[in-house]
């Protein structure tokens, strides 16, 4: 088993996965951060938008998202974005 933890492959496996848990644990903190900004800007109708956020798995467009709320004066203004 030792062999096997020190051989290349094995070091890149688990750098990927470790790369892939920490991009998962981003989005997450991202969609986190949306649910509160969206229930504090809109309050519940705010909240409908969760499950396509949730959806989106990108960063980039997650962190888009949280640039719009910014400056959307409504829920159907996001919507449309989304």
């Amino acid at each position: 088993m030792a062999m096997l933890r020190e051989s290349p492959w094995y070091q890149e496996i688990l750098r990927e996965g470790e790369a892939r848990g920490e991009i998962r644990g981003e989005v997450r903190g991202i969609q986190t951060g949306l649910e509160t900004l969206l229930e504090i800007k809109f309050g519940n109708p705010g909240l409908e938008l969760m499950p396509i956020i949730y959806q989106i798995k990108d960063l980039q467009q997650l962190k888009a998202i949280q640039q719009a709320i910014k400056t959307v004066n409504s829920v159907e203004e996001l919507r449309q974005l989304l």
